[in-house]
């Protein structure tokens, strides 16, 4: 098997008749036939080529198949954005009646779609919480079908021990869905601890400037075919020109995410080592509560930091107005470093209660530590704390 690297960049479409070093771009909506019988066999999927580009499209199949290839999955289909790419996962898979069983500390729109939208079809999920992980075959019913996790976890940066959940799924025969947005394949690939799919906001450190919206699932063939024919008929394909732009995005993915990783780990120890800072998550510290689980499943530590700052909201909300190089924004995996403090913006409509329970404390800030250089970083993040 060729090495990450090798494979992010060489993994292309075929040239055409005029020998394109770099894979052309496709864009079409549709591709023609050479006669009936053609046109038939294609339909009924007895040859493999494109019929339409909301089912498939060469630019979209390089950048599938190399995150395919990444995370040592059998096969992907890859989606407008990372939303679209959980929901469809979860709607191809499960049937009315089904039980989910998920950590606690996920992102919000996939806490909605658990709460708001799936239990209109019957579908209901039961949250664990990382710190009572080895219970979580209690929450498991005759009716789970999915266990579902991201680890790292957003925002509160929690570690969950992959092997030790692919053993729990093997053992109740539960699909095994991992969000390894986060990680990036990089870092960290969940199907060798035996996870049925993995899925990504490909919009974070996938593209990682910040440039364009997308969305991947790979995993098994057998479920990445339902996936597919959901997508198919429910439309929320990716764009040939995103899928382009982020296809290149993945030739510079490892090096990018190795200087992201050490950006992050110094200012994480710059942060543990502030008087105006309680607290410091940073999953390859020593400090962190699952620090040994975090060097066992991943090669380095990631691009996000979050930290609690003395003052709660009020606290928060200061050090934001005081940010200067910094950007302030929701996005993260960027070359320019985020910070985001979500009680007073992204979650600012949950009770206390309601944040304390996914881990959003009042004065926590996130922190998607960029590619500027690290002193300049850390001197903005200093003069804002002081």
């Amino acid at each position: 098997m060729e090495n990450f690297e090798t494979s992010a960049i060489r993994t292309q479409t075929e040239r055409t008749q005029f020998d394109e070093h770099s894979t052309a771009l496709y864009l079409t909506s549709s591709f023609i036939f050479q006669d009936a019988e053609d046109m038939r066999a294609s339909f009924a999927e007895e040859k493999s080529k494109n019929l339409y580009s909301r089912f498939s499209n060469p630019n979209v199949t390089e950048f599938t198949d190399k995150i395919a290839k990444m995370e040592g999955a059998e096969a992907g289909y890859a989606f407008a954005t990372g939303m679209a790419a959980i929901y469809s996962t979860f709607a191809a898979l499960l049937e009315a009646g089904d039980h989910i069983v998920s950590c606690q500390s996920v992102f919000g729109s996939t806490h909605t779609l658990f709460t708001k939208y799936f239990p209109k079809w019957n579908i209901e999920t039961t949250y664990f919480k990382a710190e009572d992980a080895e219970n979580v075959e209690r929450y498991i019913k005759p009716n789970t079908k999915i266990l579902y996790l991201e680890t790292p976890t957003n925002p509160a940066i929690e570690i969950l021990d992959l092997e030790f959940f692919g053993q729990i799924a093997k053992k109740h025969n539960l699909i095994f869905i991992v969000d390894n947005c986060f990680a990036t394949p990089y870092l960290q690939q969940p199907i060798k601890y035996g996870a049925d799919v993995v899925v990504h906001s490909a919009t974070k450190l996938i593209d990682g400037q910040g440039r364009v919206l997308g969305g991947v699932a790979v995993g098994r063939e057998d479920m990445i075919r339902e996936i597919y024919l959901f997508a198919r008929n429910t439309g929320p394909a990716m764009s040939p020109f995103n899928a382009w732009v982020l296809s290149k995005s993945l030739e510079t993915l490892a090096i990018r995410v190795e200087k992201h990783c050490e950006n992050a780990l110094k200012v994480a120890e710059f942060l543990e080592n502030h008087p105006n800072v309680e607290l410091v998550k940073y999953p390859f510290l020593k400090s962190h509560p699952s620090y040994e689980i975090a060097k066992k499943q991943m090669k380095l530590g990631g691009n996000i930091v979050a930290f609690e700052i003395k003052g709660g909201i009020e606290g928060g909300r200061n050090f934001l107005d005081k940010i200067k190089l910094c950007s302030l924004s929701a996005n993260l995996g960027d070359t320019r470093t985020i910070v985001t403090h979500p009680a007073s913006t992204t979650h600012s409509k949950l009770t206390d209660e309601e944040r304390n329970e996914v881990g959003i404390t009042a004065g926590l800030v996130r922190c998607s530590v960029g590619l500027e250089h690290v002193d300049d970083v850390i001197a903005d993040l200093k003069q804002a704390l002081d």
